[in-house]
């Protein structure tokens, strides 16, 4: 009985720190967005603003336009409550989509079967690996091509995530990806990691969650 309460404790407490893994990698992807994304936009229109004329003034507003979108899109990332209650697919789509938007890989997020409620301590952990596998791919790995493919059956759900970049092999920031971290967690809510790759032929998460 006393193995099992601290087992809990400890799997809460882990709980806890990914969730304030994903609130920080959050709002560091925030902090760069508006220094180097919005902050850009918003000085190039007051440098056409400077020099408006009636011909130009659409330039003006389109810039202005773009601005405004970027900071919807952030505000949607900042919602405490949609950081303490994530929807595993709305939270990978919003992640697809910022790469996309910002130019750091072209990705795409593939949703096959019927999607099945999955409980938030499971949904907090899922997030947590793939934002890791994410975040690697995009530092080091020197990808073009980002895919995730949720496949959700009767009894679980399947993850495949892949880039075609240059493997962890040949990656001198191996231990970013943390390969035991990632098998740890999955293991914390029953679920299987396999994180395999193959010099210059990108890299390979998969995930696979049976429901409770």
């Amino acid at each position: 009985m006393i193995k099992q309460k601290e087992e809990q404790e400890r799997f809460e407490k882990e709980i806890a720190e990914t969730q304030i893994e994903i609130r920080e990698e959050t709002l560091r992807n925030i902090s760069w967005e508006l220094h180097d994304n919005i902050g850009q936009l918003l000085t190039l229109a007051k440098i056409q603003l400077q020099s408006a004329t009636q011909e130009n003034i659409a330039e003006v507003r389109d810039t202005i336009t773009k601005g405004l979108t970027e900071v919807r899109a952030l505000s949607k990332l900042i919602n405490p409550e949609a950081l303490d209650n994530i929807n595993l697919k709305e939270a990978i789509q919003l992640e697809v989509d910022r790469f996309n938007r910002l130019g750091f890989i072209q990705s795409k997020l593939i949703v096959t079967g019927l999607e099945q409620e999955i409980n938030q301590k499971a949904t907090v952990i899922i997030f947590r690996i793939l934002q890791e596998f994410f975040s690697n791919t995009i530092k080091h790995a020197r990808a073009t091509e980002l895919i995730v493919q949720l496949n959700y059956t009767a009894n679980g759900l399947h993850i495949v995530t892949k880039d075609n970049g240059v493997g962890f092999i040949a990656n001198a920031k191996k231990e970013g990806i943390g390969l035991l971290n990632i098998k740890a967690r999955a293991k914390l809510i029953g679920a299987e990691a396999m994180l395999t790759s193959e010099e210059n032929k990108g890299t390979n998460l998969e995930i696979k969650y049976n429901y409770e």
